[in-house]
């Protein structure tokens, strides 16, 4: 079966806790037990192998067993969560979802009869190979959300290897390819698995306080909440060993000031993509944005300044969008990268370059400046049409100062004058109360 080698760790850490859920613990006993039981019901009810099954939830201890289960029945899995609620319709249209699992807050399942017949030819790939799947939706925050199918024999491969057992938060969400990567790598090496009931800081602080967590894997933006919510002094947070970020740019200043407060914390920036997977990555060091990224299965390179992958984990491909390879199976990733040796430094989406006047603007940098001042709790920039140079550098700032417009306008550019070229310091600029962030604490460009 499948997931043979987890069920081998299982026995090996009965005893041991593997899900904090609603501050409760469930051992790694109660997990064999509950991926036997729920493999037997799912035999019972008669679910066909390479059966599309939506699966609705968290990682609830029913959420996690019943999706192991699920994987040695061969199943084709399609998670999802409360934040795609609005889309929830559209998603399971798409995915051609046959049955779908949902459970409930109370970590109860119910059983749907979705009364479709999956055909799509990405499917007939798995179910000829025997092979249990996986489909993931894209964020859709740049566009109409891509169904990522994977090959879920392939994904787990990576998991064999064992590599350190941690108490871990399980921040980023059941229907993301960092979420499922924290889970699997938490299982497999006879760690635990913290969940929490919503992502704000107080409330994530709190659960690693209470549980002992050492690594905190999360993002950017989640970032510096924690750092202006100053929840931190809040909770005892001497058991944090490591913080892994990624999804988006590392303003380098939210980078510097989370490393002040936080010396003993290693910092390590994180790379992947739901085509792709969650690749190996090591950080020059806890202050620096230079990541090494790879490891077995993945191979890098760098072409006219754009990072392209090649992946033994890679996806079969999307169920509503051309395949995005080359004929020899390298994926262009979208992400604009220097390279400095073995390492590179993430500068930002291909889509998010803003282009003033033939020079190229990456928003993370502009960003980073305009952060130091004091009294700017957050920015985000992003780039508006503009008749003289095609494009401009708008900025949308939160700040504390209660400064007017044209004071914090004033104040911005006298500040940015010698840290950024001319054309980098933005032309329009907008004080709103708060900036807006999406389920999964990354800022949304494209959609202010």
């Amino acid at each position: 079966m499948f997931t043979d080698f987890l069920e081998k760790t299982f026995a090996e850490n009965s005893d041991k806790d593997a899900i904090i859920w609603r501050d409760k613990a469930y051992n790694y006993q109660w997990l064999l037990e509950g991926v036997h039981a729920w493999r037997e019901s799912v035999n019972h009810r008669g679910l066909s192998h390479g059966a599309i099954v939506v699966l609705e939830g968290d990682f609830s201890p029913n959420s996690v067993a019943l999706f192991l289960a699920l994987i040695d029945h061969g199943c084709i899995v399609v998670p999802i969560t409360s934040s795609v609620a609005g889309k929830k319709n559209e998603f399971v249209e798409i995915a051609q979802g046959e049955v779908m699992f949902a459970i409930g807050a109370a970590d109860e399942v119910t059983l749907a009869d979705l009364h479709r017949s999956a055909t799509h030819e990405l499917y007939s790939i798995l179910r000829q190979n025997h092979h249990p799947g996986l489909v993931l939706f894209s964020s859709g925050s740049t566009g109409k959300s891509k169904a990522v199918v994977h090959d879920l024999a392939r994904l787990l491969e990576k998991f064999k290897v064992p590599r350190r057992s941690l108490r871990i938060i399980t921040f980023l969400l059941y229907d993301h390819i960092g979420g499922l990567n924290t889970l699997l790598y938490t299982l497999s090496n006879g760690g635990c698995v913290v969940n929490v009931q919503d992502r704000n800081p107080d409330t994530v602080l709190s659960a690693i306080a209470r549980h002992k967590v050492e690594l905190l894997p999360t993002t950017p933006t989640f970032i510096n909440l924690v750092i202006l919510s100053e929840s931190y002094r809040r909770h005892d947070l001497s058991s944090l060993r490591t913080v892994t970020y990624g999804t988006e740019p590392m303003p380098e200043s939210t980078l510097k000031r989370f490393h002040e407060l936080f010396p003993h914390v290693s910092l390590l920036q994180t790379y992947g993509l739901s085509e792709v997977g969650i690749l190996r990555s090591k950080s020059r060091s806890s202050s620096s944005l230079w990541v090494k990224v790879g490891g077995e299965g993945f191979q890098t390179r760098v072409v006219d300044g754009v990072l392209h992958i090649k992946a033994d984990s890679a996806m079969l491909g999307y169920l509503n969008a051309p395949s995005p390879f080359t004929e020899d199976g390298w994926l262009n990733t979208g992400d604009c990268v220097v390279a400095d040796g073995e390492y590179i430094k993430i500068l930002g989406r291909t889509s998010d370059v803003i282009n003033v006047g033939g020079q190229k603007v990456y928003p993370a940098e502009v960003e980073s400046a305009i952060q130091e001042m004091d009294g700017v709790e957050d920015v985000t920039v992003r780039g508006e049409p503009s008749p003289i140079t095609g494009q401009m550098v708008t900025a949308r700032a939160a700040i504390t100062t209660g400064e007017s417009l044209a004071e914090f306008r004033s104040r911005m550019r006298a500040f940015c004058k010698d840290k950024l070229a001319s054309y980098k310091i933005p032309q329009k600029v907008l004080l709103v109360d708060k900036l807006s962030y999406g389920e999964r604490f990354k800022k949304m460009r494209s959609q202010l």
